[in-house]
């Protein structure tokens, strides 16, 4: 009898999981045309670049490794990081910064203009000079994470496109 219940209880969760239109993140449907894709960037081998393709091939889209003119093209303009200092400690260095990361990026339809995309990613980074090197190891983790969520941004712009 208990477990006819939690089988009753499941299918339930199950069927309103998909009635509300949940998706796991990750997974994204891009329209038929973007299934084949060129991927191009100023910086070919940059790590926003690797991760945008690997995006796009766990969604199962074709990345050509050669440009072919009938067939799309991401491509990614610019990524740049910056900094702004938030705040500072009494003897004068900076105690915090918020990190911004630029990312500008084009979609490539064949015979049409480009569509252009730009956004920012903003996180806040404390910084204390006298544990340098964990502080490094921190900042590098989370530019690794800002760029991840960059791959996934530009990925959820492409499942909205409309033409």
């Amino acid at each position: 009898m208990m477990t006819y219940k939690r089988l009753i209880t499941a299918i339930t969760l199950v069927g309103l999981l998909s009635a509300c239109g949940f998706h796991l993140r990750g997974d994204y449907l891009l329209s038929d045309e973007l299934q084949t894709l060129y991927v191009s960037s100023s910086d070919i081998h940059g790590e926003l670049t690797r991760l945008v393709k690997q995006h796009l091939s766990h969604n199962q889209v074709k990345v050509l490794k050669h440009k072919n003119a009938k067939v799309p093209e991401l491509r990614i303009m610019s990524d740049k990081l910056d900094r702004r200092t938030l705040s500072v400690f009494q003897n004068g260095q900076v105690a915090e910064y918020e990190l911004i990361y630029a990312v500008h990026y084009q979609l490539r339809f064949i015979n049409e203009e480009p569509q252009n995309f730009r956004f920012e990613l903003n996180r806040d980074y404390q910084d204390d000079p006298s544990l340098a090197l964990a502080k490094s190891r921190e900042l590098s983790l989370l530019l690794s994470e800002m760029r991840k969520s960059a791959a996934d941004k530009i990925l959820r712009d492409m499942a909205r496109v409309q033409r």
